[in-house]
């Protein structure tokens, strides 16, 4: 069910130096979709930062770099992501590319103070004085979403951040639950964009793509989809290809992926460059295929609705981040 590698190990300073080398392709080469009410054209599948920590450094700098030779313009990251590490990775590969990348970062602290604090360093880790889009991260309880509203909440922050030109655009995520997307999507009318898991098997348990997704159509936002191949647990049922083309035929803008190898990222690349949207017919067939796997050991990141769910444990692309 692994994603192939291209290189690893002792490889990686020469992976990275021929990478540096290459011409690459224009951006032109990626197909881009206006990323809702923002304006803003976005490559329609972007490196996510989550699963860097599990290779090195230099591995991931030669991922990151390469993913900008193919074409990306959308670079997805978080302040938690390898303890701060990811984003100083596209801090030292990224930056002289900075005015042609729709850069992405994300604050899961609630607190207006704590997440200002969380941006600061944000910025400075990836060398750049703003964010083109700021997230509160992996919202996933409705007791968060007290936190982020009550007077000195995060969206304090947000609204900050954005008059001060530090964030030109603010959004939220999580992956948990749609019901709580659904309340930060009433609480909150000015939302520029959001991201939430899709993949073939969503719409069988706690479904985003049911649920959530028409809401964020209907409002124009920049919708932004993850988890396509659900930790790559889908694999065993569906090829990769399958899984990328099924969630870029919803009405989306962008797809992140969390390559950690440059053959990874070049399969995907490929497949977004061949894509053709699916018909109404293809999609329920692959529906159909992921049912068997469909459920909480599946898409273990959302909300356990079959057995006792106290004490919960969920992911985010790199390991245990909330119990």
């Amino acid at each position: 069910m692994q994603r192939r590698t291209f290189f690893s190990g002792a490889a990686a300073a020469a992976g990275l130096a021929s990478a540096q080398s290459q011409s690459g392709t224009k951006a032109g080469d990626v197909p881009r979709r206006r990323f809702g009410k923002t304006g803003v054209d976005v490559s329609i599948i972007g490196q996510a930062g989550g699963r860097l920590g599990m290779v090195t450094r230099e591995e991931a700098k030669a991922v990151t770099l390469r993913a900008y030779q193919l074409g990306l313009n959308y670079f997805d990251n978080a302040r938690l992501y390898n303890n701060g590490v990811s984003e100083e990775i596209y801090g030292e590969v990224l930056q002289p590319y900075r005015k042609e990348l729709f850069l992405t970062t994300k604050s899961a602290t609630y607190t207006k103070q704590g997440a200002l604090a969380d941006l600061e360093k944000s910025l400075k880790a990836m060398r750049t004085d703003y964010v083109d889009l700021w997230q509160i991260h992996q919202v996933g309880e409705m007791k968060e979403v007290e936190q982020i509203f009550a007077p000195g909440g995060s969206i304090e922050a947000a609204v900050q951040a954005k008059k001060e030109g530090k964030a030109r655009f603010i959004g939220f995520t999580g992956h948990r639950d749609p019901a709580v997307h659904m309340e930060m999507l009433k609480r909150f009318q000015n939302w520029d964009t959001i991201l939430m898991p899709l993949n073939p098997a969503d719409t069988h348990y706690l479904s985003f793509e049911t649920q959530v997704l028409p809401i964020a159509v209907k409002r124009g936002m920049g919708i932004q989809g993850m988890k396509s191949t659900a930790n790559a647990k889908l694999l065993s049922a569906l090829a990769v290809r399958d899984c990328i083309r099924y969630v870029l035929s919803q009405p989306i803008h962008c797809l992140a992926v969390g390559c950690t190898t440059i053959g990874q990222i070049e399969d995907d690349v490929r497949i977004a460059k061949e894509f053709k949207a699916l018909n109404e017919t293809e999609l329920a067939t692959l529906r159909k295929r992921a049912q068997r796997l469909s459920g909480p050991a599946l898409e273990d990141w959302k909300k356990n609705t079959q057995t006792a769910d106290n004490g919960h444990i969920y992911r985010d692309g790199q390991g245990v981040i909330a119990v």
